[in-house]
């Protein structure tokens, strides 16, 4: 395969991976590299990144299908860079590698956990990279039963390796005779887990190269390259995955916050004032040509957040506090309630900035379960109604997180429908994919029609096209 049909399949494969190429700037990536030249594989990417990714989150699924497209070399081999053409041809696969004996494997470790203490001690890029392709090759693999080839490992790798025990060593030999527990010593820390989980990258990326040789590139692409984070789903979203929505939620949260503010719309501006319209009237016999108004009174609006807290949608009640909370610095009040069976305020538990923190406490301190824990809309609302009958008013905008999914139990519509009435706005987040609404226990039909609108909300990319669709009113 040449270069340029190369080129041609990894356009593909980004676009199938989410990351939007056009042919136009398809054809720009090709004359930036025309004018670097394949010499340097870095320079290639960086070629490629600065003509095809638009956008931040798109560089994880760039940088990862262009490991697998242009791989540095191939099985073991030593890449030769006399014939220009990274990752292509650079070095022969190896034969199938022979099994070391127990003895073998131990010195074998031993020798390679020297020189990864020293790489990390140094932070040598180029040894680490050498390093991780040894361990691959000798720790990496297991025989494919009943098919050709070998299976691929990360874990087999690190297991080996074990790089976070040698963190006592490293911090050693970086502070050497300071005192520990200061500034030192957490900068030093920092540096090694920085270090660490660079050489972790590494180790996946040999693993996933390995593994585009053994089954293909297609196959091998298609468990590698990981949603964007604007696309990962709010029910399946991991600890890692909800620190980075924790980045996007801010602007968002902003946005949102202009589209629910409250705006009157009462001729140019404010109400009739009739001592200034009567006065201004003199001057024309009487006759009111010219009407005066009173100055308009801009105001943020108030915000309540009703989130379903249950354990059925525990990552993305992650998600809604982190909203709630980014939503807090931008309305004049917010209250926040969370429920499961019964409702409670939880405002008081947004102060802090560490999710998890917050996540504890409302489990430990928020009366959240009336009889036996499980989701019930239904005597949520009545509770809501009864404990907090001022909570929502004319100038406030209600917003629902949850999934509807009810139990089978009452939905108490007439309360729910008497607090949408009282309210300016009332949004229904629904992370369920839409075609699974009214199926089994939902309670997606009784309340959609109550509300202004009930959204699908599975993703930030879905918030956003939420968020963009609402006019101010």
């Amino acid at each position: 395969m040449n270069l340029v049909d190369r080129t041609v399949d990894f356009v593909a494969a980004l676009r199938r991976a989410g990351v939007p190429v056009s042919t136009a700037e398809t054809v720009d990536a090709a004359r930036a590299v025309g004018a670097v030249g394949w010499l340097d594989r870095e320079a290639v990417r960086a070629a490629f990144a600065t003509t095809m990714c638009k956008r931040p989150l798109y560089r994880n699924a760039f940088d990862t299908l262009f490991d697998l497209y242009f791989p540095p070399r191939l099985g073991d081999g030593v890449a030769r860079e006399a014939d220009g053409q990274p990752g292509l041809g650079e070095g022969e696969p190896s034969g199938e590698p022979r099994e070391l004996t127990p003895e073998e494997q131990a010195a074998l470790k031993k020798a390679l956990r020297d020189q990864l203490q020293q790489a990390l001690l140094d932070g040598d890029d180029d040894a680490l990279r050498e390093l991780a392709r040894q361990a691959v090759s000798a720790f990496g693999s297991a025989p494919a039963g009943g098919q050709n080839g070998r299976s691929w490992f990360v874990f087999r790798v690190l297991r080996a390796m074990s790089p976070d025990t040698l963190i006592a060593a490293l911090l050693a030999a970086m502070l050497g005779p300071q005192d520990s527990g200061g500034l030192a010593e957490r900068i030093a820390r920092q540096t090694i887990s920085d270090r660490i989980r660079q050489f972790e990258e590494m180790v996946q990326s040999e693993i996933r190269r390995r593994m585009a040789e053994e089954r293909g590139l297609e196959a091998t692409e298609r468990t590698a390259v990981k949603p964007l984070t604007d696309q990962v789903e709010f029910l399946r979203a991991s600890h890692a995955d909800l620190v980075e929505l924790r980045r996007q939620v801010y602007p968002l949260a902003r946005r949102l916050a202009t589209r629910l503010t409250a705006k009157r719309r009462l001729g140019r501006s404010g109400r009739l004032d009739f001592r200034r319209t009567v006065r201004a009237s003199l001057a024309t016999g009487g006759v009111p040509l010219e009407t005066k108004h009173r100055p308009h009174k801009p105001h943020k609006p108030e915000l309540v957040v009703l989130c379903d807290v249950s354990g059925s949608v525990a990552s993305f009640a992650h998600f809604t506090l982190l909203l709630t909370h980014a939503l807090r610095e931008q309305f004049s009040k917010v209250r926040a309630f969370g429920f499961i069976d019964t409702t409670d305020e939880i405002t008081r538990f947004l102060r802090g900035v560490d999710l998890s923190d917050m996540m504890s406490k409302i489990a430990r301190e928020a009366d959240l379960v009336w009889f036996d824990g499980h989701s019930d809309y239904g005597h949520a609302f009545e509770v809501f109604a009864e404990k907090y009958p001022d909570a929502v008013g004319p100038k406030t905008s209600l917003l629902v997180l949850g999934d509807a999914r009810n139990n089978y139990r009452a939905t108490a519509a007439t309360p729910f429908r008497r607090l949408c009435q009282q309210a300016r706005h009332a949004y229904w987040l629904n992370p369920e994919p839409r075609s699974y609404w009214g199926s089994g226990d939902s309670a997606t039909k009784a309340y959609a029609d109550i509300v202004d609108e009930m959204v699908e909300c599975r993703n930030v990319e879905q918030l956003e096209a939420f968020i963009e669709r609402l006019l101010p009113t």
